[in-house]
């Protein structure tokens, strides 16, 4: 772990370095309120010979509060500097999980030289989406699930879907096992960083190859909206696995080998 300072942003950034140098590093972007440790259970899936980036969005995590509200573009810069400070100045393949893949798709336009390969998973397209039932959204509007395990494990089924429906606790578990809790306002921080905003106009200019992965079960992020993406992403193709919006996490063994079958193709 180490923090990194770019444009006086100061990020948390973990790496684990992969054992062969000729495969392009895995940059994670994470959901909203989480912090990296979150997607451990996916890391330790991945094929050792991959190097994994992640990072702590400000305010979340060990990331410092940001003096002042940052959304989607002006992130990515920093994200950018933080990638050329640790020493890959080469094009990199990037997955983001739900808030992160809004991160990831406006990395893959913004700099597009930068990314290789584009995993978009549980993701929309941000304001302009068919969205989730209100009390779902609700929700949505506090960090309360990554403080109180016993309200994690209570809303886990209603709000993740797939197999937190059977087994909520377990929902709880990951979240408060591996995550690293900030401060509130960090969450509304981010939360406020992608209201109003929406990649459904500018889709076509993400030439990348691109993963669209999607749960039939996300009472967050309903499917069709990955369905959509898939089309009007030039070079998409669409993975849909039986499941909710934390499968990555809570089934990574399954859904690595899907991603890694496509970063490798």
């Amino acid at each position: 772990m180490r923090s990194l300072t770019v444009g006086r942003r100061t990020l948390r950034v973990a790496v684990r370095r992969g054992t062969d140098d000729d495969v392009p590093p895995l940059l994670l972007m994470n959901g909203i309120g989480a912090s990296l440790e979150v997607l451990q259970p996916f890391v330790d899936a991945l094929d050792p010979r991959r190097t994994v980036v992640r990072f702590d969005v400000p305010g979340v995590g060990g990331s410092p509060q940001p003096v002042v509200p940052y959304v989607l573009s002006t992130l990515t810069p920093v994200v950018t500097g933080v990638l050329s400070r640790l020493g890959y100045e080469q094009p990199v393949d990037v997955l983001g999980l739900s808030w992160g893949g809004g991160l990831a798709q406006h990395f893959a336009v913004q700099h597009r030289r930068r990314c290789r390969r584009l995993v978009l998973a549980a993701t929309g397209t941000g304001s302009l989406m068919v969205p989730a039932h209100p009390r779902v959204l609700a929700h949505m509007l506090t960090p309360r699930r990554y403080q109180d395990p016993e309200y994690a494990r209570r809303i886990a089924g209603e709000i993740y879907g797939g197999t937190m429906r059977s087994d909520p606790g377990r929902a709880a578990a990951v979240l408060h096992a591996h995550a690293w809790v900030g401060p509130r306002r960090g969450y509304y921080y981010q939360l406020a960083s992608s209201t109003g905003w929406s990649s459904l106009p500018f889709l076509g200019l993400i030439r990348q190859p691109t993963l669209v992965v999607a749960g039939n079960d996300d009472p967050i992020i309903p499917v069709v909206n990955a369905r959509l993406m898939a089309r009007l992403i030039p070079r998409a193709q669409l993975h849909v696995y039986d499941g909710g919006h934390i499968a990555l996490i809570t089934e990574a063994h399954e859904l690595a080998p899907v991603i890694e079958g496509f970063l490798d193709a």
